[in-house]
């Protein structure tokens, strides 16, 4: 049997109209024996209100900035057991209008609050008093926290349970910032022992790029989403452009690339949140579509960068990317070339493979992965058919880019190269 109680505010002397400047719980919390409540402040002091019962909050009637004094309601408790028939109930609940028990228990927050100052000032520094209570103090000690060091966003400078969580936070988003390609003591092996072997030092674009490699695949974190693409009339559409350029005597032939370029510029305008970047708390929302090629030249991989592919033409991309690859393999791109992409493409189609985790080029917030085309067997309901596939991995931000958008863009992407007529919807 369960009954619903009123919780008020205990009688602490001759203190009046409290503030109430933290609520400790919320609706449906299980409350324990002494834990706390509220945090009210006076004139004099500041102190919580423990609970002197276990149950469920029902409700909270006060909020923040409430003025509050002796039996002012502060919350509803559902309580297991009756205040008359259960004993267990009465060893454990005082009567909030019993003024010697509720003293008792209000004062000794306060001693273990003075106790707490005390001992925050001797073991981390004597110069700061920070403006917490014992509950966010023992937090700040649980977690091995110099609560000095504590930014308060409560009222007067006072350190709230968040404040103690976004600290946290910062501290692992700045360690995690400072790691560097030789963050970890990696056990050296003396290869002499086993065999004869050879050293080729990094070039230089290795060097560079494994730093940034590894500085993006640790900052950002990472999910593949995998798919695959029906392209097989996209294909002989292909085939059939570039038979016509050669009847005419053009030398200008189309790869499969830009029109996975295009494709992937209309999904991006579909899915804003994809053509992103993460600065702090906020997305910064891109309404250019520039389409980062990744390179494999022999001293590294590079990222060139085709600006404006919304507003070209497949050949012009397919132009573009010929340009920017010869450059690359030879060693001639400008910095600004591999700079301001928004979304990066990875090609394995021309080598193989089934899958892989492409890894996301910073700032950019999503890169797509292409491997190699197989025919697979498709059943359209009456007899299998065979269909030129091409498996895509999408790798994502999963700060920016949830699981439910990756995989949604994922099947537009596969829509339009299914069908390329939709790039024009």
């Amino acid at each position: 049997m369960s009954e619903v109680i009123q919780f008020n505010m205990p009688d602490v002397g001759d203190s009046k109209d409290f503030e109430v400047i933290e609520i400790m719980v919320s609706v449906g919390d299980k409350i324990r024996l002494e834990q706390g409540l509220i945090t009210v402040e006076s004139e004099k002091a500041s102190m919580e209100v423990p609970s002197n019962v276990e149950g469920i909050v029902k409700s909270i009637i006060v909020k923040i900035g409430d003025k509050i004094s002796e039996n002012s309601p502060i919350l509803s408790l559902e309580v297991e057991g009756s205040i008359n028939n259960s004993k267990n109930y009465k060893d454990n609940y005082t009567n909030s209008n019993d003024p010697k028990s509720s003293k008792q228990i209000i004062n000794k927050n306060i001693i273990l609050q003075k106790d707490s100052i005390d001992n925050e000032i001797t073991s981390f520094n004597e110069n700061v008093i920070s403006y917490a209570s014992p509950s966010v103090r023992k937090l700040s000690r649980d977690l091995g926290i110099d609560i000095s060091k504590v930014v308060g966003s409560g009222k007067k400078g006072r350190i709230l349970h968040e404040d103690i969580n976004k600290f946290i936070r910062n501290k692992f988003d700045k360690e995690s910032n400072n790691i560097s390609l030789n963050s970890y003591d990696l056990p050296k092996t003396d290869f002499s022992k086993f065999g004869d072997f050879n050293i080729k030092p990094l070039s230089r674009i290795r060097k560079i790029s494994a730093s940034r490699l590894h500085s993006n695949w640790v900052n950002i974190p990472h999910v593949t989403n995998n798919d695959e693409a029906d392209i097989t009339d996209l294909e002989l559409f292909r085939k059939k452009i570039n038979q016509e350029n050669s009847n005419d005597g053009s030398a200008r032939k189309l790869t499969l690339l830009p029109f996975i370029v295009k494709a992937v510029v209309s999904s991006l305008k579909k899915f804003q949140d994809v053509n992103s970047s993460l600065e702090g708390d906020n997305i910064i929302l891109k309404n250019y579509y520039n389409i980062g090629i990744a390179v494999d030249t022999d001293n590294g991989l590079v990222v060139p960068v085709i600006r404006d592919a919304d507003k070209k033409g497949l050949l012009d991309i397919s132009s573009d990317i010929n340009s920017l690859s010869k450059k690359a393999r030879n060693g001639t791109l400008l910095p600004t070339e591999m700079q301001g992409g928004c979304f990066s493409i990875s090609s394995l189609g021309g080598i193989g493979g089934i899958s892989f985790t492409p890894i996301i080029n910073a700032p950019e917030v999503a890169i797509l992965g292409i491997s190699k085309a197989f025919i697979k067997p498709i059943w359209d309901g009456n007899q299998f058919i065979p269909k030129l596939i091409m498996p895509i991995s999408l790798s994502y931000d999963h700060r920016v880019v949830d699981g439910a958008l990756a995989a949604r863009f994922n099947v537009y992407l596969c829509s339009i190269l299914n069908d390329f007529r939709r790039v024009f919807l």
